[in-house]
């Protein structure tokens, strides 16, 4: 297997190589040799031989070769075998149509592809055409993880991106164009070569489209890691041939209108377009207006900072555990979509923030407005997928009935806005006015009259797809009416039927039955065909005879059965005529349907924030001009709920920190024994930022916030062994990039820089980056060491403080206090927290003795020995160990006791000689004190 097979790239393959994609069975000479039913397949195969084609054959989807082996394997149902080609058997499987998203979803979720060939043609229309004829096939679309449209395969709470990446300049400029196609937004915006990856993470495509000519760039693919990667051929990325399909797409002549596109969005368009209609089997993609996001529009978090902080995932994938799982109360798909977006992009901008943050506060201020919009979103459907399902001719009458209920519950949402006189206290441009007019039907009356026609159409419960009928309800078209009338009439006339024939021929067993050869027809049994027989001549007219029955027609059951026939066709015809018209309508008013799907989503996020704030006990952050971060009891929203659900309690910190160091410390450093909390009080603050910026109030006493524009965050130890990276060398990737970017206006946390390495390298690299992030990115910091040494360089920084996390000893076990206070810490605990993890109890006395003695040589700094000694230091001890400039430790000093005892010859020793050696001895050992 390839790299990038590996990767989960998948090429785009030509028809040329289609031979090789399968099995030598798909060669020319091969669809010559096979059966018609059989070439058909193969001619559908070779035009996609990087998917698995779903043949539709009656009420399944077989699956042929390798595609069946594949399936068989992956799906875990049965391998058969159909025909021969050549002198090979031809493998099968298949699945239920009823059946099939199910899996379809787990084909996708496993990385395949899956061309869906559907039958164009009843078998009846194939045969007029001659009895060798077989049914037209088409693919009508290939689904693939960023295509997905199907409520059933896809996640209601989170966005479904396809993003393409497209370069200019000789990949000097980068630009992304994404598309959730099964809501129809659409983002497109440049981005710096240098922060791809960082965007890319941001949005988090479940699939990514680049050029083959990209393909062997590491970095592009880095920043895609997370994605299902389907290289296209170069010409697909012309800028040329984007703002042709651009054009195309939205029906313009000229682009200007939508503010330019530099030749990488074109690009990158190109990409998302063409693809978009190879996927959709032609049909033209149905995207809302591109959204254009400026640069620096949000605030810039890494890969590596995302992931460390856990915003919507936990570093080992799961949502929960996350921020995004601690604080979701919303009640919708389009609000979960749209908090999940917030929290992933916080803003830049004060003004946006400040009204997402004024709806927040009304709901929190109105707790009976709260309740009763909540009310309404308990039930409120997905609309943005149902239109989007509609638009791309996937939707079905239940879709209508979705779209029609949704907006009467935003009309009464808008009602309990208006009537509490929120939109109008809170300004006419708030987030709750917007959303409140968007949701208005007296101010959308062709709107209204739609939603008023799909309720008077459509059975609410209807579960029938557009060709089946039966969804229209009684008394909505007269002529629809009177075609079912006359078809159950028919129905009504053949048990009538029934009844007579048997009355005159005396056969009470006489039934009148139904078959697709026959159509209506009389059967008896065979002792009574000779009563039926009789009257052959003035009625009856054999048609077969049976083992068990036999069977008649008449003119009488002919014309009805035609009758029948036309009227469940007319029926038909005129259902699907009713749902297309009402999904044309639907289609008519997508703009106002957007908007008002748009409003439905934020009034959910801007409630559920307020829910969640009463809750936890959250404020409203106050922004400053000054950079500046300012918090009184802040918590940490994750660990609370935490230890909430454990029936504990969280112990509230403060932090100060101000970039010009006018208010307090630029940069902290943050010491305190392992377990004590000095990751989680970084964490927290990293957090509350995010937090604020993403327009939530914070659950703290009180936070005043200069707005960061890039979020920075080193906490942990992992590697990536797949890149040849040691845990050092990850951990000093990660820093460099911080040293390197971080700008003034920027948050900055660092835990246990330099751990990695030898003490000395490691105690120089924290030492060198606290003194670069204090004097050259002038960036607010937190630091936190087990480096006591690094704590007396605040007397060197002007602007950097100590804080340290307290703990106690009580009784012989160690409290954590989890209290963070001015000043350094006194003593590490290490062997306490040992014991604490577990080791055993000889390992942990030997540890406190070996410490003891370590301790008492106040000078001794073995190599890799944590440095963080005691605070207060004994004299030095003229035995005390001492180092070479290398850092190797030099031979001891002899004692006094030694150099006394190098000078004596035993021996020669008399009696009161050794006597007085001994006091002397003893002397040395215990000096007069002065």
């Amino acid at each position: 297997m390839t790299s990038e097979q590996n990767r989960g790239i998948q090429p785009e393959m030509s028809n040329e190589s289609s031979a090789t994609a399968t099995e030598s069975d798909h060669s020319p000479e091969g669809v010559a040799a096979a059966s018609p039913f059989m070439a058909q397949y193969l001619s559908v195969k070779s035009n996609h031989p990087d998917s698995l084609v779903f043949f539709r054959m009656g009420d399944f989807y077989e699956l042929f070769f390798d595609d069946a082996r594949i399936a068989a394997s992956a799906l875990d149902i049965t391998l058969t075998h159909r025909g021969q080609l050549g002198d090979q058997p031809i493998p099968m499987a298949g699945v239920p149509h009823h059946a099939a998203e199910t899996y379809l979803a787990r084909l996708i979720k496993l990385g395949h592809r899956v061309a869906v060939c559907e039958q164009m043609e009843d078998p009846a229309a194939a045969r007029k055409r001659g009895s060798k004829s077989i049914v037209r096939r088409e693919v009508v679309r290939v689904v693939t993880p960023g295509t997905i449209t199907e409520a059933s395969l896809l996640d209601a709470r989170s966005a479904c991106w396809l993003a393409a990446v497209g370069f200019a300049a000789g990949g000097r400029e980068a630009a992304v164009a994404a598309a959730d196609v099964s809501t129809g937004r659409l983002e497109v915006f440049a981005v710096e070569r240098a922060g791809l990856r960082e965007a890319l993470t941001a949005l988090s495509p479940r699939e990514a489209l680049i050029a083959e000519g990209q393909a062997g760039e590491e970095d592009v693919l880095t920043s895609l890691s997370e994605a299902a990667i389907t290289l296209r051929p170069n010409a697909k990325a012309d800028p040329r041939h984007g703002e042709r399909l651009t054009r195309e797409v939205y029906g313009v002549a000229s682009l200007e209108g939508f503010g330019g596109f530099s030749r990488a969005e074109l690009s990158a368009l190109a990409l998302l377009f063409d693809y978009l209609s190879f996927t959709q089997a032609g049909v033209t993609a149905r995207l809302d207006t591109p959204l254009r996001r400026a640069p620096g529009a949000t605030l810039a978090i890494d890969p590596a900072t995302r992931a460390s902080l856990e915003i919507e995932r936990t570093q080992g994938g799961a949502r929960e555990g996350s921020l995004l799982a601690a604080i979701d109360r919303t009640l919708t798909g389009g609000g979960a979509r749209l908090l999940a977006e917030r929290l992933s992009r916080p803003l830049c901008d004060r003004t946006e923030i400040e009204r997402r943050l004024d709806a927040v506060e009304v709901f929190v201020g109105d707790a009976r407005l709260r309740e009763a919009v909540r009310a309404d979103l308990r039930s409120c459907p997905d609309v943005e997928r149902a239109r989007t399902r509609l638009a791309l001719g996937r939707g079905a009458p239940r879709d209508l009935v979705l779209v029609a209920d949704a907006l009467r519950r935003g009309e009464r949402m808008a009602g309990h806005m208006i009537a509490a006189d929120v939109a109008g206290a809170s300004g006419a441009l708030s987030e709750i006015a917007v959303s409140a007019s968007a949701l208005s039907l007296f101010e959308a009356p062709a709107l209204a009259t739609l939603i008023d026609e799909i309720e008077r159409a459509i059975l609410p419960d209807s579960q029938a797809q557009p060709r089946e009928g039966g969804f229209v309800q009684p008394g909505f078209d007269p002529s629809l009416d009177e075609v079912r009338s006359l078809r159950d009439g028919a129905r009504r006339v053949i048990a009538e039927l029934q009844a007579r024939y048997a009355d005159s021929t005396g056969v009470p067993g006489l039934r009148i039955k139904h078959n697709n050869v026959l159509g209506y027809f009389v059967e008896v049994s065979p002792r009574h065909a000779d009563a039926v027989t009789g009257r052959m001549d003035d009625l009856f007219r054999h048609r077969q005879t049976l083992a068990g029955a036999v069977r008649f027609s008449t003119d009488e059951l002919a014309d009805l059965d035609a009758r029948i026939a036309r009227a469940d066709e007319e029926a038909a015809a005129r259902e699907l005529e009713i749902f297309q018209r009402l999904a044309t309508g639907v289609e008519a008013q997508s703009a106002a349907i957007s908007m008002a799907a748009a409003a439905i989503a934020r009034i959910d996020v801007a409630s559920a924030l307020a829910e969640w704030s009463q809750e936890a006990g959250c404020v409203r952050p106050v922004f400053a001009d000054e950079t500046v971060l300012e918090l009184e009891a802040g918590r940490h929203p994750v660990v609370e709920a935490a230890l909430r659900r454990g029936g504990g309690g969280f112990t509230a910190n403060d932090c100060s920190l101000d970039g010009s160091g006018a208010a307090g410390p630029r940069l902290a450093l943050v010491t305190g024994p392992n377990m004590a909390g000095k990751s989680t009080y970084l964490r927290q603050a990293a957090l509350l930022v995010v937090l604020a910026q993403a327009g939530a109030f914070v659950p703290a006493r009180r936070m005043r916030l200069g707005l960061a524009d890039r979020l920075f965050s080193r906490v942990g130890a992992s590697d990536d062994l797949a890149r040849g990276r040691s845990t050092f060398m990850v951990e000093m990737t990660e820093t460099a990039a911080i040293l390197n970017q971080a700008t003034p206006r920027s948050f900055v946390i660092l835990d246990e820089v330099g751990r990695g390495t030898s003490t000395w390298d490691g105690l120089a690299i924290a030492w060198a980056a606290v003194e670069h992030l204090h004097d050259v990115n002038r960036c607010r910091a937190l630091f936190a060491t087990h480096y006591h040494e690094l704590t007396a360089l605040v007397d060197g920084l002007p602007n950097a403080a100590n804080l340290s996390v307290q703990a106690r000893e009580w009784k012989g076990e160690l409290v954590f206090l989890h209290e963070v206070r001015a000043g350094p810490a006194d003593k590490s605990y290490g062997v306490q927290v040992a014991r604490l993890a577990g080791l055993p109890p000889a390992a942990v006395r030997r540890a406190e003795a070996v410490l003891k003695r370590l301790e008492a040589r106040s000078g001794a700094k073995p190599d890799d020995l944590p440095l963080f000694a005691a605070a207060a230091r004994a004299a030095p001890d003229p035995g005390a160990v001492s180092f070479r400039e290398d850092g190797s430790a030099a031979p001891p000093a002899p004692s006094a006791v030694e150099t006394i005892l190098t000078g004596v010859t035993v021996d020669d020793l008399t009696p009161r000689e050794a006597l007085d050696l001994i006091y002397q001895l003893k002397l040395a050992l215990n000096p007069p004190s002065s």
